[in-house]
């Protein structure tokens, strides 16, 4: 497998984005890994490590603007996130990716799609958030998110004027899940507790941003039937923050979808990721096969 370039594209605002490019040969077939709420890059390095896509795809993954290397405090969003993806995209020479996003990143995956649908090949969605299904925190979280906008821009305003945090902690997804899984090995549950937990984000996370996660993850998605690339969704059998049977429904006017059930409460590439690297590579095979990749 070729090994990861470490890379940087400075925005015209002067955000630094940081992401990660395999790039086996001359540039192929890209698909492009967007992480979720409260996260980064490191969400994807098991699958990276570990996909035979890497033999044969170019594979980027990014840090979104105000997470993991893409440190920022101003304003972001699904907007300012598209934006920098087709900036990425540009960068590299890539006319068309296939997207594959977990939770807020799949939401990404969506706007995306409406707004740049020429650079779309295709979408994998794992647990994409309606607002209209939400349960149990994500609920209350969507209840309340005219309060947490209302919240952004003071908190912006202050960082801006240098009252912040110095340090953040490093966040290692790809090790959180190892400890996970041997933990669960021996007998544990899954540990929601930590990854469910808004005093863990907070530690390598601007509270500003992860606010605005909040408020991008809680908000409207773009009419599924103007969506024309081929999705494929992995929904969670748990719902632990939405209503699979919902979602399912709503999903449903996507016009060339299709939907898989892994057994899992909602952090699929955790608790399932040999499943969901599976059906990564079989979809991506798919649309290699039909041509759409």
């Amino acid at each position: 497998m070729t090994d990861e370039t470490p890379r940087s594209l400075v925005a015209p605002d002067g955000a630094v984005i940081a992401y990660r490019l395999t790039r086996p040969g001359a540039p192929r077939r890209t698909l492009v890994l967007l992480h979720g709420l409260a996260s980064n890059l490191t969400r994807w390095s098991e699958f990276v490590a570990t996909t035979r896509l890497a033999d044969s795809w170019d594979i980027l993954r990014l840090d979104l603007r105000g997470h993991g290397g893409s440190l920022w405090r101003g304003r972001v969003g699904m907007a300012a996130w598209c934006d920098d993806l087709a900036a990425l995209l540009r960068a590299e020479g890539v006319p068309r990716a296939v997207l594959a996003g977990h939770c807020l990143g799949a939401n990404l995956a969506l706007w995306f799609a409406r707004r740049q649908p020429e650079r779309v090949a295709g979408l994998v969605l794992i647990e994409p958030m309606f607002r209209p299904a939400l349960t149990g925190t994500m609920a209350r979280v969507a209840a309340l998110r005219p309060l947490l906008a209302a919240l952004v821009p003071p908190l912006r305003l202050l960082a801006a004027l240098g009252l912040r945090r110095r340090r953040l902690a490093p966040l290692d997804l790809a090790g959180l899940d190892r400890a996970a899984r041997a933990a669960m090995a021996g007998g544990a549950a899954f540990p929601q507790a930590r990854y469910a937990s808004p005093l863990e984000d907070l530690r390598s996370l601007p509270t500003s941003i992860y606010l605005q996660d909040l408020v991008a993850v809680t908000g409207p998605l773009p009419e599924l039937p103007s969506i024309a690339a081929p999705a494929l969704a992995l929904l969670s059998t748990g719902g632990t923050f939405g209503d699979p049977e919902m979602t399912a429904r709503l999903l449903a006017a996507l016009p060339d979808g299709r939907i898989e059930r892994i057994a899992a409460e909602h952090w699929i590439p955790t608790e399932r990721p040999e499943a969901m690297r599976a059906a990564i590579e079989a979809w991506c095979d798919a649309l290699a096969a039909r041509g759409a990749a």
